[in-house]
């Protein structure tokens, strides 16, 4: 993988770093391309259970790279913007939809596409450096990567438009209460250990059903009642037919601990 995306792996965890610190983890066509791909391998890798998102030095991410924007811009190309479907839309979707798992650990500022990025995880942990920026009206830009849904999933549209719009700074205490972060640590430097060990307890659950729950709410936040029953029952339907189901049942009857394999 590309020095610009830094990938780890620890027994079913795999951590995805952005890494462009000297830049703070601003997003230039190198290191979307490799985000992009990096997903996409990962949603069919079965030894991977749970997903790290985080950043190196002393940003999460600053959004698009500006600099190269800029570049692009004085180029005249026809759609300066055509990155947004050649790379944000297809990095939000991955990580939409991921069917595992996915925890940002958000260190420092998240800003534009960055803070959208953070937003499409399923938990995002915080410290006291951590603020998100929607930066986008700030250089005469709409949303992109997914936050025009996440972002009023999480805060309501009221907030959301306050917050794309006015383009103020949240820091970490009232993200938290916002629910744009999970959780707030102590320390910066517990941000990453503290998202690798909440990582470490999803993969060892039943990510099948895990997978499961992610489909029903997709639907379940936009859809009807009668949308959301017959995902459920579709649901229930496969994680009923898994291993862990019929495993884990059998442990509780049997005042046992489950061991979760996801099959």
């Amino acid at each position: 993988m590309s020095d610009v995306l830094l990938v780890d792996r620890t027994d079913a965890v795999v951590t995805l770093t952005l890494n462009r610190p000297e830049a703070m983890n601003a997003l230039d066509v190198p290191l979307k391309e490799a985000l992009r791909d990096a997903l996409a391998a990962l949603e069919t890798d079965r030894s991977c259970r749970a997903v790290v998102l985080a950043g190196a030095g002393r940003a999460f991410c600053t959004g698009q790279d500006l600099r190269e924007h800029v570049g692009v811009l004085e180029s005249g190309t026809t759609d300066s913007l055509d990155t947004v479907r050649r790379h944000y839309n297809p990095i939000a979707s991955k990580l939409g939809s991921m069917p595992k798992p996915v925890i940002a650990a958000v260190g420092g500022m998240a800003a534009g596409a960055g803070a959208g990025l953070a937003l499409l995880a399923d938990f995002r942990i915080g410290g006291p450096s951590t603020s998100f920026l929607m930066a986008f009206a700030n250089v005469g830009l709409a949303a992109d990567t997914g936050l025009s849904w996440s972002l009023p999933r999480l805060v309501g549209h009221a907030k959301a438009i306050e917050m794309l719009m006015l383009a103020e700074q949240v820091k970490a205490d009232d993200a938290h209460r916002l629910g744009l972060l999970t959780r707030v640590v102590d320390t910066d430097a517990e941000v990453l250990p503290a998202a690798q060990e909440l990582a470490a307890r999803l993969a060892a659950g039943p990510t099948v059903a895990y997978a499961a729950i992610k489909r029903e709410l997709s639907v379940g936040d936009a859809g009807t009642l009668q949308d959301a029953l017959s995902a459920e029952a579709q649901a229930q339907s496969i994680s009923g037919a898994t291993a862990d189901h019929r495993n884990a049942t059998a442990a509780f009857v049997n005042k046992q601990k489950p061991t979760f394999e996801g099959r």
